[in-house]
């Protein structure tokens, strides 16, 4: 795992810790082509770039956040913010669903827009793929 991933992950209590830690071995294992960093201070994976999945320590939950996850036509992800973005949020390990995860990451690697271009293209998205 990234060191500044696993830095964030021990940086959170016992409970959230569990929760990035699952999410952070599943995006790797089916995201395993994808780049990772700490982006605007959270667990980012970018394939060609583009952001497509991370998540964050709110204050009563860990989001995943999909950054095209509004296309993928599917059920437990909410929609987030004005764009394309869907989340789901945790509050315990036992409650990420690792085939719906899996899904989910198989959908954010065929369905993206084009996070990368957003300001050159003053903010209209252009799906990708």
């Amino acid at each position: 795992m990234n060191k500044e991933i696993q830095a964030y992950n021990d940086s959170m209590s016992a409970a959230d810790k569990a929760i990035c830690e699952k999410l952070a071995r599943e995006i790797d294992k089916h995201l395993a082509e994808a780049e990772n960093k700490i982006w605007h201070r959270h667990p980012v994976w970018f394939l060609n770039g583009n952001p497509v999945v991370g998540y964050s320590k709110l204050k009563d939950s860990v989001r995943l956040l999909f950054w095209s996850g509004q296309s993928f036509d599917e059920e437990g992800l909410q929609p987030e913010g004005s764009f394309k973005a869907a989340e789901a949020r945790y509050t315990d390990v036992k409650q990420v669903n690792t085939d719906l995860l899996k899904r989910w990451l198989e959908k954010a690697a065929k369905i993206q827009w084009d996070y990368k271009n957003i300001v050159k293209r003053k903010g209209v998205l252009e799906r990708l793929l």
